[in-house]
């Protein structure tokens, strides 16, 4: 096979493109991978889930040695925090990680490609290389070049004062005021970030409640605790236009579900209203690739576009935008391509909000149950009586499990309390088996643990709790 041929060529290194280049690798494929940036691990690794999450563990801390401690009988006094190195801590952390893809492309002879690939005629692929172009040609194309932050009119990003995702991981001072456009997974996060770290947060929402997609009565409980943290909410709150002013600071204009119109200041705004399919300079119209009707690549069900032989996956086709939503849909691509069985169940696929306490789901809600006409139960276990939380000081939250009423299956589960993220995974697996809540309920959890309080809900649903 020539230099420049190959049987997969990924565009694209985030946790879709490089997980599936090195699983096509691992499966005996000839592979490259193409990516714009000079570091590999995509917008997750670099400026998103990683970073994020630096951030998220380093402020937890702080905010739990300034006033966390005492009740543990701890004085923690004259606490006070280093930016600088608090931001190269999340700095090393990404080097850390993006370093070892590295590692793990040349462990399995993967071929680098650095540059902006578009596609071209009978698939051939064109990198862009400053002046210079390079020609590759593959038997398969896979395109996982993920999705870029959502712009709203009359609200410019400057990544001063105005900033997006990736602004906020590297502001320069902590912000007095601190005010958030997008009640979502990742405004909530940055926000309880600068929150602990002394800023005044108030998160806009046009709807009228956070993390719309999940679970009702959970994102109802969620805002009562972060209210409780100290975050301020405006909800069914539409965002005019934001405007930089002489102090230094920004104005906000928004109007509230009556009309009624405001303006509030702000040192920094965060826009995170949501995110958008990256498929610029791609050529997908050009090469046959159609796209469906919100910009998205339309695929089939092996995750095929229009064109034979040309694949996407991740943020740029329908679905949730989850890193390792894109991870599962790579693998399963590269496996199918290898003549195996890839397959993704998306019945099964978790979402987690990495705030404390942390936020997680699995599965239908109970308003997707009414609006499929569901005849379900519904239990909720509060860690209030969970004795491993209670040692922790973490009462906040519950589990909450949704099961069939007639064969007791499990059709959603639900988390918001303590390490949540971790919890969410037994209910991911006993999903994935099509477990029935007393399957659940009758297994073994080790005593004293946070993963009672999911036994505890599954007994909730049969024939009923021990320690409630």
């Amino acid at each position: 096979m020539p230099d420049n041929s190959f049987d997969l060529i990924v565009i694209g290194a985030g946790p879709g493109g490089y997980v599936a280049a090195i699983r096509a690798a691992q499966l005996g494929m000839k592979v490259a991978c193409v990516e714009k940036d000079k570091s590999l691990g995509g917008t997750c690794l670099n400026v998103g889930c990683i970073p994020s999450k630096a951030l998220l563990e380093s402020s937890e801390l702080y905010a739990k040695a300034k006033s966390g401690l005492a009740e543990h009988g701890i004085r923690a006094e004259a606490v006070s925090l280093d930016l600088k190195k608090f931001m190269e801590r999340k700095d090393q952390v990404v080097r850390q990680l993006t370093g070892g893809i590295a590692g793990l492309f040349k462990k399995n002879k993967i071929t680098h490609v650095l540059g902006q690939a578009t596609l071209g005629p009978k698939l051939g692929v064109t990198v862009q290389q400053g002046k210079e172009k390079i020609s590759l040609q593959a038997k398969n194309i896979l395109i996982a070049t993920g999705s870029a932050p959502i712009n709203i009119p009359n609200v410019t990003v400057d990544q001063q004062r105005i900033v997006d995702s990736t602004g906020a991981l590297a502001l320069a001072a902590i912000p007095k005021k601190l005010v958030v456009i997008g009640g979502g997974y990742i405004g909530l996060e940055l926000g309880s970030v600068y929150l602990r770290l002394g800023s005044e947060v108030t998160v806009l929402e046009a709807l009228d409640r956070i993390v719309p997609g999940m679970d009702k009565e959970l994102g109802k409980s969620f805002q009562k605790i972060l209210e409780k943290q100290g975050m301020k909410f405006q909800l069914a709150t539409k965002v005019e236009k934001a405007t930089p002013n002489r102090s230094g600071g920004v104005d906000v204009t928004l109007v509230d579900a009556g009309g009624k119109q405001q303006t509030i200041a702000a040192d920094v705004v965060l826009v995170a209203v949501g995110r958008r399919p990256y498929t610029e300079g791609l050529g997908l119209a050009e090469a046959g690739v159609k796209m469906d009707e919100r910009g998205r690549i339309a695929v089939d069900d092996k995750f095929q576009t229009s064109v034979k032989g040309i694949f996407a996956i991740g943020d740029v086709i329908a679905g949730a935008m989850l890193a390792h939503k894109a991870s599962e849909e790579g693998i399963a691509v590269v496996e199918t391509l290898a003549g195996q069985a890839g397959h993704v169940n998306y019945r099964a696929l978790p979402s987690v909000v990495y705030t404390w306490p942390e936020v997680a789901s699995v599965g239908l809600t109970e308003e997707q149950c009414a609006e499929q006409k569901l005849e379900v139960k519904a239990y909720k276990f509060p860690f209030l009586a969970n004795g491993r939380a209670i040692a922790m000081g973490e009462k906040d939250g519950f589990v909450k499990l949704i099961a069939d009423k007639k064969s007791d299956r499990l059709l959603g589960a639900h988390v918001i309390g303590p390490r949540a993220s971790d919890l969410i995974a037994e209910l991911v697996i006993a999903m994935e088996f099509s477990a029935s809540a007393e399957d659940i309920a009758r297994s073994f959890h080790a005593h004293p643990t946070l993963a009672e309080a999911v036994k505890e809900a599954a007994l909730g649903l049969g024939t009923g709790t021990l320690h409630l």
